[in-house]
């Protein structure tokens, strides 16, 4: 097993250990002991900067399920880097806010942090993996850990209505992507995201194309809360601030953002897809907006906030497709929507995750 695949369960190994350490260290605040494994996988993953910029990829590959010839490989992108310096970056900054707002005297720190680093761990494998059957897989258990964490205070009914609300609609969108992700097997007979897209061109008059396209998008839109499945978004508001911060702002909802940035070079080429993309982050930007201004509560104002802003990405990952299906106009403005909506997914995790804390 190479280092790439050790930074990417080394947040589920932690996990192992947290209740062990919860127990011998009683009077030490157990985030101290979780807070160094955001900050050395951040100084891992710049360390690739260098490489992605001059649009160089690093690989590594290990079996997994060789019967079906799945193997876990591992790649580092400019768009699977940008995404694990988030999670991992994001990540430290609400480990150690989370150590001032959990009382270590009055909380269940040991679930907490088990659940979170859960969390964590998936959430890089799903933007680190180049075999569509572990990315499902990282991606289900995003959903599942977010689950326990929105209803972390179990005790509360509206913590549990909007734990429950969320795992169904996000697993209901992932029981959809799976569907997809079998239909492209169908038509490309791989899992390798590589493959896939090289063989793009060749599926796109395919007869399961459209239908593997539709059921992607049910995936990316329920997870990243866009119109109608918007609705488990304001009631996951119930779980702690550092939840808030890190899931909904930072790195969970951006799971959809992201899959239809990496599949947008299989999809892309149908226009269906600009105009599904771009014509559901437009409604959602709207909607989002609209209901944004008439809350009271302030966190209230921040879910609705970022609905709107996740249609916002969405819409610009929508137009930025469209330079595949226009002639005779300026390409390079297209382009532009497309790095906009890069920027927009760093500056709206650095700002909400912010305003949250």
């Amino acid at each position: 097993m190479s280092l790439l695949h050790l930074a990417i369960i080394s947040p589920f190994l932690l996990a192992i250990l947290v209740p062990i350490l919860y127990k011998l260290f009683r009077n030490v605040h157990t985030g101290w002991f979780v807070l160094p494994l955001p900050i050395l996988l951040f100084s891992y993953f710049i360390s690739f900067v260098s490489m992605t910029s001059n649009g160089q990829t690093f690989s590594k590959s290990a079996p997994w399920i060789p019967v079906l010839d799945i193997d876990f490989i591992a790649k580092v992108d400019g768009l699977g880097l940008l995404f694990a310096l988030l999670i991992t970056g994001i990540g430290s900054l609400v480990v150690l806010y989370s150590v001032f707002y959990l009382a270590k005297d009055k909380e269940q720190l040991n679930t907490f942090y088990v659940y979170l680093l859960l969390f964590m761990g998936a959430m890089l494998g799903v933007v680190l993996s180049d075999n569509l059957i572990v990315l499902y897989t990282f991606w289900e258990f995003t959903s599942f850990s977010s689950f326990l964490l929105i209803g972390y205070w179990y005790h509360k009914e509206r913590s549990r209505y909007g734990a429950q609300k969320s795992m169904l609609i996000t697993v209901f969108g992932g029981l959809s992507m799976l569907g997809g992700i079998i239909l492209l097997y169908i038509m490309t007979g791989t899992f390798n995201i590589s493959e896939i897209i090289g063989q793009a061109s060749a599926i796109s008059s395919h007869d399961l194309f459209i239908p593997a396209m539709l059921c992607f998008l049910l995936g990316a839109f329920t997870k990243s809360a866009q119109f109608p499945f918007h609705i488990w978004l304001p009631d996951a508001m119930e779980a702690p601030t550092p939840v808030s911060a890190y899931l909904h702002s930072a790195t969970m909802v951006k799971a959809g953002i992201y899959l239809v940035a990496r599949m947008s070079p299989v999809f892309a080429e149908e226009a269906l897809w600009l105009w599904l993309v771009a014509g559901f982050g437009i409604l959602t930007l709207f909607w989002g907006s609209f209901n944004a201004v008439k809350q009271t509560d302030l966190k209230a104002i921040l879910a609705f906030s970022t609905v709107s802003q996740l249609g916002m990405i969405m819409s610009l990952l929508g137009i930025g497709a469209a330079a595949l299906h226009f002639d005779g106009v300026d390409r390079s403005y297209f382009g532009v929507a497309t790095i906009a909506a890069v920027f927009h997914l760093i500056n709206h995790a650095t700002f909400k995750g912010s305003l949250f804390m």
